[in-house]
């Protein structure tokens, strides 16, 4: 039954019920966390082949000759480029090959742009003012670079089809100081939406009033599927913007993160030739060349893009039943309460659940007092702040599964009882 269609005495018999058994969940002493979309040890388990696909007696030679122990190969050596360019689905000519995260570049890619401009434009830090589009709920970390540097974010709300594509249409060709828009325009942190054929087309053929604005596209589960026959297809990014006439708006971000090692995988940037010589040029004054050992055990222990599609095969065995847990306890505790909402994503690594207005931070503080931590309320907006206070991200990978299922029904039971407080306030 909906909780808003109860009298004020029912109301106050369930919540009586409902605190019981929280204070009996208490008595568990869990201690679960849930703050962060981790892979788990099983997980993790999966890549410790790559430990023993290169030894001391080991050939580090490249096929075009490269001693993968020696300087050299600013963008990369080749056998990776190819691979993260199939993983991509962009030419390897277009992508550098960089250390092991692409948060990092995406950093550095905000910093470069900040002191010293991009494409002969002016830097950033001599401008008046410069903002960034931030699609809502998203990326906290995305949102942390921006406000680091002291760049404006504007809010633009997700849709079931990606942003507000009006209003990013709208204010990218009404303001000049608009120098970039955040995306995870696949299974999308932290709700898993998938951007439609229309969005990206529409990203693709934005006319912004700022020469320098680029599309930050992070595409970091573009191979996290759930299911074989049920699966988010993207198009690609470059070349539509290619065949736009905007050949230069797109900085495109993936990692082996989440694919291998997180903290020891590689990161790549794919994007056109002329933002290519612009980003070397910064890049040779930074390192003489990142990884190649780490880069080629990548490619020796997958061989090519096939096996790696089997690789994120054993992943989704091992998240499939986490998500498919999480969303069938939900719908059993609250789909008929009228008191949230909730994504069911095919594939990424994050639910988005929204709760009642003014609900989320007392919901996620309630989950911590008894033993499961959650991504504090509010990090899905910039700033932190969530006008409406309702998003809450919940990452169901790194725990056991029967941990998860003790930490989705306290969840559960910490909606119930806020959302009953509320409505009985506002009665």
């Amino acid at each position: 039954m909906r909780y808003d269609e109860m009298s004020r005495e029912e109301r106050k018999q369930e919540l009586d019920a409902l605190k019981k058994e929280y204070k009996r969940m208490q008595g568990m002493e869990l201690n679960l966390d849930m703050s962060r979309g981790k892979p788990c040890q099983e997980q993790l388990d999966l890549s410790m082949g790559m430990m023993d696909v290169l030894s001391s007696t080991s050939d580090l030679t490249c096929e075009d000759g490269t001693d993968c122990r020696n300087y050299g190969q600013l963008t990369g050596i080749e056998e990776a480029r190819e691979l993260l360019g199939d993983m991509m689905e962009n030419n390897p000519n277009d992508i550098i090959i960089y250390g092991n995260s692409s948060l990092n570049v995406m950093y550095d890619t905000v910093s470069r742009a900040y002191t010293h401009g991009i494409m002969g434009n002016t830097p950033w830090c001599k401008l008046d003012r410069v903002q960034f589009l931030c699609p809502v709920p998203g990326y906290d970390r995305h949102f942390a670079i921006t406000e680091y540097f002291g760049i404006g974010m504007i809010p633009v709300p997700m849709t079931e089809t990606g942003p507000d594509m009006d209003m990013v249409e709208k204010l990218v060709a009404e303001d000049e100081s608009i120098k970039g828009i955040w995306c995870v325009p696949k299974y999308s942190n932290p709700g898993g939406i998938s951007y439609s054929d229309e969005t990206v087309r529409r990203f693709a053929r934005l006319r912004p009033a700022a020469k320098d604005f680029r599309i930050f596209w992070d595409n970091a589960y573009g191979m996290h599927h759930l299911y074989d026959d049920r699966q988010d297809y993207l198009i690609e990014i470059l070349a539509e913007c290619k065949r736009a006439g905007n050949p230069d708006m797109v900085y495109k971000f993936a990692s082996t993160s989440k694919i291998t090692f997180p903290g020891s995988g590689i990161a790549s940037l794919a994007t056109s030739p002329n933002n290519m010589e612009d980003i070397r040029k910064q890049l040779k004054n930074q390192t003489i060349g990142h990884d190649k050992v780490n880069q080629l055990r990548h490619v020796r222990f997958f061989g090519n893009i096939h096996g790696m599609v089997e690789h994120m095969r054993k992943h989704a065995d091992i998240l499939r039943p986490k998500f498919e847990m999480v969303e069938n306890t939900l719908d059993a505790e609250l789909g008929d309460k009228g008191i949230g909402s909730w994504s069911k994503p095919l594939g990424g690594y994050f639910i988005g659940f929204e709760s009642l207005p003014g609900c989320a931070r007392e919901i996620v503080a309630r989950c911590k007092k008894a033993g499961v931590k959650m991504t504090p309320a509010g990090a899905t907006w910039p700033y932190g702040k969530d006008p409406m206070d309702t998003s809450i991200r919940i990452a169901p990978t790194f725990p056991a599964l029967a941990d998860l299922e003790a930490a989705a029904k306290l969840f559960c039971l910490c909606v119930k009882i806020v959302s009953l407080e509320k409505l009985q306030q506002e009665a």
